[in-house]
């Protein structure tokens, strides 16, 4: 599985420096100089990080080959990925990547399923997105829930079973319960 590091945004300058909005907790190690990174669409890629600095708060980042601010244009929405398997695991059992909990599925205490976590939303708290139901096709239709990804509610994060367990107070769940 590919996962997003970064999303390369508009040129910097006349020589071909990109910002890239930074989409990983460990951006000096992703681009490092050196460093290769596939892209998405991959047409545009492979990308070798030739020189990256801070500017302002922002990653400006300069790519072997990519000398002018025509060609920097020409990757502007490109996104900058990592194969999964080249992420070590955590040491915190408590600490889980996104695409771990992408696709599990989600019960109650009881054992009683109730949807599969479909996204994970990074806006000041974490929130798993949870899709309820069936729906259409490719889950088009099933209604969404959104909980907040905390000890208290998410008591339980089984790797290796595939499931998540929301331990949440009535209405959480099911929104046409809400009290």
């Amino acid at each position: 599985m590919q996962l997003v590091v970064g999303r390369i945004g508009r040129p910097h300058g006349l020589r071909g420096d990109v910002s890239v909005e930074v989409r990983t907790d460990e951006p000096d190690r992703r681009f490092a100089p050196g460093s290769a990174l596939a892209t998405d669409p991959a047409s545009a890629g492979p990308l070798v990080v030739e020189s990256r600095r801070w500017h302002s708060g922002i990653l400006l980042v300069r790519f072997e080959g990519v000398t002018g601010r025509d060609q920097a244009e020409d990757l502007r929405g490109t996104m900058l990925v990592i194969d999964s398997d080249d992420i070590p695991p955590s040491d915190d059992p408590d600490e889980f990547y996104d695409h771990q909990l992408i696709g599990l599925t989600v019960v109650k205490p009881d054992g009683e399923p109730v949807g599969e976590v479909s996204d994970v939303l990074h806006h000041g708290q974490d929130l798993l997105v949870v899709r309820r139901g069936k729906g259409g096709a490719g889950g088009a239709g099933a209604a969404e829930v959104y909980v907040p990804f905390v000890k208290a509610l998410v008591p339980v994060v089984d790797l290796v079973k595939g499931v998540l367990v929301v331990d949440g107070p009535a209405g959480l769940l099911d929104p046409d319960e809400i009290v």
